[in-house]
């Protein structure tokens, strides 16, 4: 579901003007930002930014507030297929407007109106009869300034096989005249699959228009229908209609219509409750100039939705999971004479442990498929058989999990197909009215040596079967044939941190040479699948080069090696650069030095408050995570322990997340170590307004170490010990990132 099904694409600005019928989640195509990160010097963040540009057939998309690259979410997507495209319908039509659209009668335009467009009108209409939804969108908007001639560039994409799209308006009006340009204009159809290089075969067609001679004071109208018909679903089917939190001045209208027979159930948030008018067969929710909404300020995503309207056919999710349960066991079966058979009969020769057997069968599954994300003929919600994908060796979610379960099921394991939700929209799932609409993402979930385990087809080849899903997923819907109900996962803090930066400074030549630096980041989770992605088709000599030419600068004098390897046990991507740095050790006069560690002290959380007309009862969200910094100088060999100082350990907990740092001088060397961990993902109010008058004690020092050549520390040594960066295996479990004990 990364796709609107059906829409009405209008270029940016419109998008955020308009109400929104929303069928599915969308993609993310632009290189998201490097993660901030205290262990990297903005020259190696550069570094990595420049190999990690977007390739070919891979797609950036956000998850649980994180962002993951590769092809795993663009799976059930475009939720309008179709069996049979027919040429009737790759032609735009033109006609008058269904009977069951009401178009609003249009604002008059304010004297004083200001920003880039004043709406006049906007019908954004949902209509539901035996054969599914049709989508109607009519407007009429005023151009106050000239980054809004954009509108002039229409666009319509659909599937073919759904329908044809049928305009109904398109006009300008200019100081009393009336422009037709469905007389004198026509949309060209672009015969093409516009996401080939996001690894897509959707069937869709795009029709342009550019309006001719749009100009600032110009009012332009437009009507259009499309149909949003889904073969696997039918005449069932769910969806929402919303309004955006800060649309442009003027008048919206949002309507849900229904035949007699096809009435769903609707459910809206409160403040659509407030203005909804009732009829027979419909519901309409008009605004005037409808204010700016602020969600409540920090609060979990399922507090977030505002100014919402969903409807669905569906009675229960149990209903969902008995209609795509036989979907997934059909495309599951092999043929008498599959060669899935024999490739099965290898893995289980091979391997004597139902979890290897398993794990061999995922790799096959993840290895040799490379995915393509195939939507036609009905294949947006229908997964193509296994014996077909393993013949063409591509396919997307559907296709490569009903691959996995074939060969599962020969090699005589229990698992089951289960929808969850990649983008991280799945907080307050329970409490939405079912819809299949509300997943983006197929995997398998297996029962093995009584232990349940997670395997995901579309993930890189170095991913085995997990206890724990590698996205964080908060409600999955197995698909049985009984109908499973939502299911919640439970939650609990990481036990392995998700980010380790190892970072060593040998000093021991003294203060005034360059020092020799060794940087290690272990990345575990997304991040670290990122980097297996890109940095594994890189050869050792463009990854030196790569840093050389983009991380040598201030801190970094000469990079003598990088090095970069995935560790498949310890599921992290594990990347070190060596070189030379100077260190930028201060004077403070009378030959004491000082220097701040790297990543070693803590931003003091921020209050957390919300405006008196927001609930002020309402929790508040902590992103999961789990960090450790670790530092350890090599300190001049003139010196002594002694003479050397630092600031305080910290070992505190707030607004539900921990807060560690030690130090410890010892056999040469002073350590660090700084972790910071996620403990409750939710914090309540009561709580969170008892941390706030803790904020003034919050210790935020930067990790000083100090030489004094006259000091005299009796205390150098701290009560237990901190490792350094080479001491111990830190991709191991355990590792001492944090300390048990009550808050301070």
């Amino acid at each position: 579901m990364s796709e609107v099904a059906i829409r009405f694409r209008l270029q940016p600005l419109w998008r955020r003007l308009t109400p929104y019928v929303l069928l599915s989640t969308a993609d993310e195509r632009s290189m998201p930002p490097l993660p901030k990160s205290l262990g990297y010097s903005p020259a190696i963040a550069r570094a990595i930014k420049h190999l990690l540009k977007p390739q070919p057939q891979t797609l950036w998309r956000k998850s649980q507030g994180d962002v993951v690259r590769f092809t795993i979410s663009a799976c059930l997507a475009s939720l309008l297929a179709g069996s049979t495209a027919y040429a009737a319908n790759s032609k735009i039509q033109t006609g008058p407007a269904p009977k069951w659209a009401v178009q609003s009668e249009p604002m008059p335009v304010p004297a004083d109106a200001a920003g880039a467009v004043f709406i006049r009108r906007q019908d954004t209409e949902v209509h539901l009869d035996d054969k599914g939804q049709l989508l109607y969108n009519g407007y009429r908007i005023k151009i106050l300034h000239p980054n809004a001639l954009q509108l002039g560039n229409l666009s319509l994409a659909w599937n073919p096989a759904a329908g044809s799209p049928v305009v109904h308006a398109m006009k300008i009006h200019r100081e009393g005249q009336v422009i037709d340009l469905l007389k004198t204009a026509s949309f060209e159809i672009l015969r093409r699959e516009d996401q080939l290089e996001a690894a897509r075969l959707d069937g869709n067609l795009t029709a342009v228009l550019r309006v001719p001679d749009l100009r600032v004071g110009d009012e332009i109208e437009f009507g259009a229908t499309l149909p949003a018909s889904d073969p696997t679903l039918g005449k069932d089917d769910a969806g929402l209609l919303l309004l955006a939190a800060d649309p442009a001045p003027g008048r919206y209208h949002l309507r849900l219509s229904w035949e007699e027979k096809n009435k769903p159930a609707i459910k809206m948030t409160n403040d659509m409750m407030t203005v909804a008018e009732q009829s027979p067969n419909a519901i309409d929710y008009r605004f005037d100039n409808p204010g700016v909404l602020a969600p409540p300020k920090d609060a979990p995503p399922r507090y977030q939705w505002q100014r919402v309207v969903e409807y669905s056919s569906f009675s229960d999710w149990q209903g969902i999971s008995r209609l795509f349960a036989p979907l997934f066991a059909n495309a599951s079966s092999l043929n008498a004479n599959s060669s899935l058979k024999q490739e099965a009969a290898r893995i289980a020769a091979a391997h004597a442990k139902p979890l290897d057997r398993a794990a061999a069968a995922l790799k096959m599954v993840q290895q040799d498929v490379r995915y393509i994300y195939v939507g036609l003929n009905g294949g947006n919600l229908t997964p193509a058989g296994a014996d077909e994908t393993w013949q063409r060796r591509y396919g997307d979610c559907k296709a490569k999990t009903a691959l996995l379960l074939a060969l599962l099921r020969e090699l005589g394991v229990e698992a089951e197909p289960v929808l969850v939700n990649n983008s991280g929209t799945d907080d307050g799932m329970d409490q939405r009215l079912p819809s299949p609409r509300m997943f983006d993402h197929v995997l398998v979930r297996a029962s093995i040596d009584g232990k349940i385990y997670w395997l995901d087809g579309t993930m890189p080849a170095v991913v085995p079967p997990t206890q724990e899903p590698v996205i964080s997923y908060r409600w999955v819907l197995p698909l049985t044939r009984q109908g499973g109900g939502l299911e919640r996962l439970g939650w609990a803090p990481a036990s392995r941190p998700n980010e380790i930066t190892l970072f060593e400074i040998d000093a021991r030549a003294g203060f005034d040479k360059p020092a020799r630096i060794t940087n290690t980041t272990i990345k575990r989770g997304i991040e670290g699948l990122q980097q297996e992605v890109q940095f594994s088709v890189a050869t050792p000599t463009q990854l030196l080069s790569a840093f050389r030419q983009n991380a040598i600068g201030n801190t970094w004098q000469t990079i003598e090696d990088v090095q970069w390897r995935y560790d498949a046990k310890a599921q992290a991507s594990i990347l070190t650069v060596v070189g030379t740095g100077a260190v930028d050790w201060d004077d403070d006069g009378d030959g004491v030095k000082s220097l701040a560690l790297p990543g070693g002290g803590f931003n003091p959380p921020e209050k957390r408050i919300r405006a008196k007309e927001q609930d002020q009862a309402l929790p508040f969200y902590n992103k999961p995570d789990f960090s450790c910094h670790v530092t350890t100088v090599r300190l001049p060999s003139t010196t002594r322990a002694e003479q050397w100082s630092h600031k305080d350990d910290i070992n505190n907990r707030m607004f539900g997340r921990a807060y560690y740092r030690a130090f410890d001088i010892y056999d040469g060397s002073l350590r660090m170590i700084r972790g910071s961990r996620t403990e409750q993902t939710e914090v309540d109010a009561s709580k969170a307004q008892h941390d706030n008058g803790r904020i003034a004690a919050f210790d935020n020092s930067m990790a000083w170490i100090t030489y004094n050549p006259s000091g005299k520390n009796t205390d150098a040594q701290a009560r237990s010990r901190v490792p350094t960066t080479t001491e111990i295996d830190w991709t191991g479990d355990n590792v001492p990132c944090l300390a048990s004990g009550p808050d301070r």
